[in-house]
């Protein structure tokens, strides 16, 4: 043999030598399975082969379940998010409402308020003035007026 196939096979005899060193090795062949499979190589080959070559799918399938498990992670949080950013767009479109709506009602307390306040105070101011005349003994002559005409009717009966 040549020199370099000398070298060559040294160094693999020192790694076969360090693979069966090892004490997990070591263990393993200790094993009912590592005995049965030191003494039936042909089944040994073919479980490393159908390891070997079942590797290259098993980690497809592995990168397909992880890649659709984050995915799926990814789309709730979309979800989540698109469901909160459309609750959040209703939210302030009801708030906006409630706050037209909320001006609205104070604008027509206000009014209310405003007119209500001049009638009362024009009628007490009118009361007023009445009763200045009366003790002043000079009546003005005015036309009969829906509340002179209901009093003189309880004045009446």
């Amino acid at each position: 043999m040549s020199k370099e196939m000398q070298e060559l096979q040294k160094q693999w005899h020192s790694v076969v030598q360090s693979i069966h060193s090892n004490s997990n090795v070591v263990a393993f062949m200790n094993s009912r399975v590592g005995q049965y499979l030191d003494d039936h190589p042909f089944v040994a080959l073919s479980l490393l082969m159908f390891i070997a070559v079942s590797v290259i799918p098993v980690a497809f399938f592995l990168i397909f379940v992880v890649t659709t498990a984050l995915m799926a992670c990814i789309g709730v949080i979309v979800m989540e998010g698109v469901i909160i950013a459309i609750g959040g767009i209703a939210l302030l479109c009801v708030l906006c409402g409630l706050g037209a709506l909320s001006l609205g009602v104070s604008g027509v307390l206000s009014v209310c308020y405003v007119v209500l306040s001049t009638l009362v105070n024009y009628w007490y101011a009118s009361r007023g003035q009445i009763r200045k005349q009366e003790v002043n003994g000079s009546l003005p002559q005015k036309s009969p007026s829906v509340l002179d005409l209901s009093a003189n009717n309880g004045k009446n009966e």
